[in-house]
């Protein structure tokens, strides 16, 4: 869709000043059960933080763009819940996952060395992504509003893409590889099971490639090709009928990239890369 783009930079940085820290939202979240209908961006964001992130290389938008008539509509899945580790028989139970397999309803996630868990990194991302995403007009459905329930199981959290007719769905997920390891990447599902997982999901794909390497974040070492990862054994890929990707945005083991997730400043640098590719995708659609 044709739509004029706003300043999405000096809007990340005010977004900085008023946004939101890790850690969980208030309330009890519905999308624990896995059974929840989807809810918006609007809905139990991170807390404020007053910390000013450094510039990066996304370029500037011009104007705020009106997309009223034919809002775009995008999916943010922030991976893990806070309360997974205290049930683990809910979590561990099996679920569908495509292509005939199943696998375990939801993980723990993985950590910093210092104990800064993805679950808290993923959702604060997401809740920045989301207050981006908002401003520019598009409608943001989150899979969870609280960083302290369990779940949703991964086939649910597919679900709620498609139940919202996505545009574009994103699962926000941090890496836990070897310490010399690092950089982001991208996957989507490959071989894809219908049309949306095809060239919309790689369309996607590079879309966010490209603004991650923009803001100065390096390409996975150790994992996929420039930055790209055909999967096809991650269930919230596999079962999308969405344009779906899921972005590694690092690994939280190698101390460099755990001191940008762990910071303020570092995750609103991964929320605008993030909100820059996707509004480059929705606005080329």
């Amino acid at each position: 869709m044709d739509a004029v783009r706003g300043v999405l930079l000096p809007l990340a940085i005010l977004l900085a000043l008023t946004g939101c820290s890790g850690g969980g939202g208030g309330g009890a979240s519905g999308a624990a059960s896995g059974s929840a209908p989807p809810t918006t961006a609007t809905t139990a964001l991170p807390t404020a933080t007053t910390t000013t992130p450094k510039a990066t290389a996304t370029t500037p938008r011009a104007n705020t763009p009106t997309r009223a008539a034919n809002t775009p509509v995008v999916v943010l899945d922030p991976g893990h819940n806070g309360g997974n580790a205290a049930a683990p028989e809910a979590i561990n139970r099996q679920v569908p996952a495509g292509r005939g397999r199943t696998k375990a309803c939801n993980t723990t996630g993985t950590s910093t060395d210092s104990g800064y868990p993805e679950h808290a990194f993923t959702f604060d991302v997401a809740g920045r992504v989301a207050r981006l995403l908002s401003a520019q007009g598009v409608r943001v459905v989150l899979t969870r509003d609280t960083d302290d329930g369990v779940g949703p199981c991964v086939h649910r959290r597919a679900a709620i893409g498609n139940e919202a007719g996505a545009d574009a769905v994103v699962s926000i997920h941090a890496d836990g590889a070897a310490a010399d390891a690092g950089g982001f990447h991208v996957a989507y599902s490959a071989p894809p099971l219908n049309e949306a997982q095809g060239a919309p999901a790689n369309r996607l794909a590079r879309a966010l490639v490209t603004s991650m390497s923009a803001a100065g974040f390096g390409v996975s070492d150790y994992l996929g090709e420039g930055g790209l990862s055909p999967r096809d054994d991650l269930a919230g890929l596999n079962l999308s009928r969405r344009p779906a990707v899921l972005v590694e945005c690092g690994n939280m083991r190698n101390a460099t990239e755990a001191a940008a997730m762990s910071s303020p400043a570092g995750r609103q640098r991964y929320a605008s890369a993030i909100a820059e590719g996707v509004l480059a995708y929705v606005d080329a659609t």
